[in-house]
């Protein structure tokens, strides 16, 4: 997410402090704040497809999600 939605959604958060916003300031709010969600949970799910577990036996395995089936 760029820095000038992220900029904005703590202007509209300070904003927000001091007077009711406008519904389409919440509105705008509550969208930006739902890509940022989205864009942090993605960048997650990349980071955590590079993680990878030491057995026992010394071998590599990929993480799993905990609602995949066992391989």
């Amino acid at each position: 997410m760029e820095k000038e939605k992220i900029g904005r959604i703590s202007a509209l958060t300070a904003l927000s402090r001091q007077r009711e916003l406008t519904p389409e300031e919440t509105a705008e709010r509550e969208a930006l704040r739902k890509e940022y969600i989205a864009d942090y949970r993605e960048n997650m799910r990349q980071m955590l497809q590079n993680v990878r577990i030491r057995e026992e036996d010394g071998t590599l395995s990929p993480l799993r999600r905990k609602d995949e089936p066992s391989a």
